[in-house]
């Protein structure tokens, strides 16, 4: 059980318009990480603009990002998130049900060279909070500068998601 409230509704017309909006953004059904933040609209709806944008609206590959989203998950433990990407939003970016679980390893199964970079750095910036030197070259092998904003920005998107959820006690959605 959450340890706040999930908000099914919001007794303002802004905050009403700003539900339906995250409904349709997500196939119909408002998440519950949403019902959370709806204790306060703006910040759900910031949470649901930079998301979209992080997931959608950069250049990195579909495939990579759901790799790094899903390194992270497991990580950080975050069965919210495993459970939001694996297989539903991994398989069509094509990351194999396989390589999803191979991500939970220490050596995770064999990817890219620039796949490979930016899991480190994720395992990196999600246990030390510090990218070393000598990987923030590697990176800059495979990844152009907004590349590299962009990675950057999904990795700590996705451990900023995990801590909420956790903090939260968020349920897994059915």
């Amino acid at each position: 059980m959450a340890n706040v409230a999930l908000l099914d509704d919001a007794p303002d017309p802004e905050a009403r318009h700003l539900i339906e909006s995250l409904k349709s953004g997500r196939r119909g059904t408002l998440l519950g990480i949403y019902r959370a933040l709806l204790h306060n609209p703006k910040l759900a709806g910031t949470w649901f603009e930079h998301l979209n944008t992080v997931r959608w609206g950069t250049s990195l590959s579909d495939r990579l990002r759901e790799l790094v989203i899903i390194r992270v998950g497991w990580r950080l433990g975050s069965r919210y998130i495993l459970k939001q990407h694996v297989p539903l939003l991994a398989l069509p970016a094509g990351v194999s049900e396989a390589e999803c679980a191979s991500l939970q390893n220490d050596v995770p199964g064999h990817f890219s060279e620039a796949e490979t970079a930016a899991l480190a750095a994720a395992d990196e910036l999600t246990s030390q909070v510090m990218l070393s030197q000598v990987l923030a070259r590697e990176l800059r092998r495979h990844f152009d500068d907004r590349q590299y904003v962009e990675l950057m920005v999904l990795i700590g998107t996705y451990n900023m998601h995990a801590r909420f959820v956790a903090g939260v006690d968020l349920p897994l959605e059915t």
